[in-house]
């Protein structure tokens, strides 16, 4: 129901559904609006982005998201499906320094985007459709703290039962300051060992992706290879020492 998506999120539908009004709302509270543990605020800046997809905020059928980082092991939604699923077009890769969940502009952390090119496996989740608006609030306001990734909704193959469906999925932006790009091994778990943001600490970041990897069936050997690294298996230094 709608009221459950308003009280779960602390954001109104109303509210989204007339940014300007929710601007003025927001600057009117004194309280932050309440979200689920370890998400950020919902700003009246990424609530006026809804109006930017509309075939995204005001489509009828099915709501799918599709999850290929710390959104496969803490989505911080309600969701009525989760299924594993396969993206073809775009490939999961440590490309992003982390400026606020995994580290700070100081010490930046490196976390995951969707990058050009490949196939991913995830996870889809199908979310009720009278909750589409504050879920996308949600994810705005945890994937967009710096605008590093591109909001599109991609063709998706979900693995059990198969079947297409379209869904909503962050693709980093290759032009953001942010993008790291390819990186050597050294290098990422150089980044990866020093990294510590608002959700805690870079090195669980990536052990807690690799555990869900391998919940799926799944070896993506770059990541495991850092895992590896990470838990002292080979040793490693970091650029320049």
């Amino acid at each position: 129901m709608p009221g459950e998506c308003s009280r779960r999120y602390g954001v109104h539908v109303a509210s989204l559904a007339n940014p300007r009004r929710a601007s003025m709302r927001l600057r009117r509270s004194r309280s932050p609006v309440r979200r689920p543990e370890g998400s950020s605020p919902v700003s009246a800046d990424l609530l006026a982005t809804i109006a930017m997809h509309p075939s995204v905020d005001h489509a009828d059928e099915e709501f799918w998201i599709f999850a290929y980082g710390s959104l496969m092991w803490r989505p911080g939604f309600a969701f009525l499906e989760r299924v594993p699923a396969r993206l073809i077009g775009a490939h999961r890769a440590l490309c992003v320094y982390s400026h606020v969940h995994r580290g700070t502009p100081e010490r930046p952390g490196l976390v995951l985007g969707l990058d050009h090119g490949g196939i991913c496996r995830g996870i889809a989740y199908r979310t009720q459709v009278s909750c589409r608006a504050t879920t996308l609030a949600y994810l705005r306001a945890r994937e967009q703290t710096t605008m590093v990734y591109r909001e599109a909704t991609r063709r998706v193959m979900l693995l059990h039962p198969e079947r297409h469906v379209r869904a909503v999925c962050y693709l980093v932006d290759r032009s953001h300051p942010q993008y790291a790009g390819r990186l050597d091994l050294a290098t990422q778990l150089h980044y990866v060992r020093q990294g510590h943001g608002k959700s805690g600490a870079n090195r669980d970041y990536v052990l807690a992706t690799v555990r869900e990897l391998e919940a799926l069936g799944c070896r993506d050997r770059g990541l495991h290879l850092l895992h590896e690294r990470l838990h002292g298996v080979h040793e490693s230094h970091p650029p320049g020492t």
